[in-house]
């Protein structure tokens, strides 16, 4: 039986193998991408001289709006528990770009973009730098990220049926790392025990990753949890949200263009915004940030769990009226498991204890293929001499 197993696991690791370690590597990059960003640009994200008094939000928002061009607008600003971190003033476009601003003084301190580096990995690891064609055919970098991910998924699990021991003294060696011995041992002690180690989270990331790949499997998936209607991709979610803030942008834009020719100020288009964010800082204690924007705000709260998690709220933009409020501990089932599911496969869930966890299992799973190459190559050299 085990040997029929070890041909299977063979067969399928060695075309995937190469994928495998890219999509490994590449997720163990991502994991502590918002640390590595904090050291970076950290003369923008963290204020110099925190104060007991901000600006208010129209204020922040006008010396923004000032330094845009025309074509890109302020979607919403995010104010942070930590009085040291700057106020976050979202933008338009390009994606993820912000304008953060010393609440303080008013200081711009510079656009962010996402760095080049993780953008890179990001693509790399979700659709090898492919990109979606508008025409509606094959996604084939996600198709192939997706059907190796089944493929490892099937390694792994093939690779405990060979490995299982039959006694416990076989068990506790088997579970040794050799490192005073052969090279070759050392190799396979690290394809074999290593393997081991990692497993459990390896089958975590790559189970939860696959609700990216196919429809199918993420149907499949959010039934296992009660859940019929599949939340939308990211990338979909994100188109939608996009049209949105430009409609909205368009919107405020046309109300700003009446009152400037009625002598009114432009700035009261965001002056609602303020007392939005009061409001909402008073009715919760604890949160590590509100986002305001035109109509809606959420109440993001960090901590351990579902990265996700946040109350969201709508109200009159016209007098900041909070109209309608869907707290997280009462929102479906789908939302929930969405940020779970991102939160599970990022390893963010735990802190970041469990986000070391997953960088090591992540980073260690990139070799498991190399060390399997390894003892391949050795195995057939060896046949070929006899």
């Amino acid at each position: 039986m085990k040997k029929i197993f070890l041909k299977f696991h063979l067969w399928l690791a060695v075309p995937f193998g190469i994928i495998i370690t890219i999509i490994c590597f590449t997720g163990s990059m991502l994991v502590f991408e918002p640390e590595i960003v904090n050291v970076l640009r950290h003369d923008q994200i963290y204020v110099d001289n925190p104060r007991h008094t901000a600006l208010s939000v129209d204020e922040i928002v006008r010396k923004v709006e000032q330094t845009l061009p025309s074509d890109v607008k302020v979607t919403g600003v995010t104010m942070y528990s930590d009085p040291n971190l700057s106020c976050k003033v979202n933008l338009s476009k390009p994606r993820r770009a912000a304008m953060y601003v010393d609440q303080y003084t008013g200081q711009l301190k510079g656009l962010y973009e996402r760095p080049a580096f993780f953008d890179f990995m990001q693509r790399l690891h979700r659709w090898l730098l492919d990109s979606r064609d508008d025409s509606g055919g094959v996604f084939w970098g996600r198709t192939i990220v997706g059907i190796s991910t089944i493929m490892f998924v099937l390694v792994l699990l093939s690779g405990v049926v060979i490995w299982w021991p039959r006694t416990a003294r076989i068990l506790r060696n088997s579970l040794k790392i050799t490192t005073s011995k052969s090279r070759h041992l050392l190799w396979r002690s690290l394809h074999v025990a290593g393997g081991m180690y990692v497993l459990l989270l390896l089958l975590a990331m790559a189970l939860t990753g696959l609700t990216w790949s196919f429809t199918w499997y993420s149907k499949g998936f959010y039934a296992l949890f009660g859940v019929n209607e599949v939340p939308k991709s990211g990338a979909v979610a994100y188109a939608e949200q996009q049209a949105k803030d430009a409609a909205k942008a368009k919107k405020n834009a046309g109300k700003a263009d009446d009152k400037a020719g009625k002598g009114e100020k432009t700035a009261d288009v965001y002056a609602e915004w303020q007392g939005v964010y009061d409001t909402l800082r008073a009715r919760n204690v604890k949160f590590d940030n509100i986002t305001v924007s035109d109509g809606t705000a959420d109440v993001a709260f960090g901590g351990l769990g579902n990265q996700r998690a946040a109350d969201k709220y709508t109200f009159n933009p016209a007098d900041g009226r909070i109209t309608s409020v869907s707290l997280y501990a009462d929102s479906d089932k789908s939302s929930k498991i969405r940020g779970w599911i991102m939160s599970v496969h990022m390893g963010s869930w735990g802190g970041m204890f469990t986000r070391i966890l997953w960088f090591i299992a992540a980073l260690f799973g990139s070799t498991l293929p190399i060390t399997g190459y390894y003892l391949w190559i050795r195995r057939l050299r060896r046949r070929s001499r006899g």
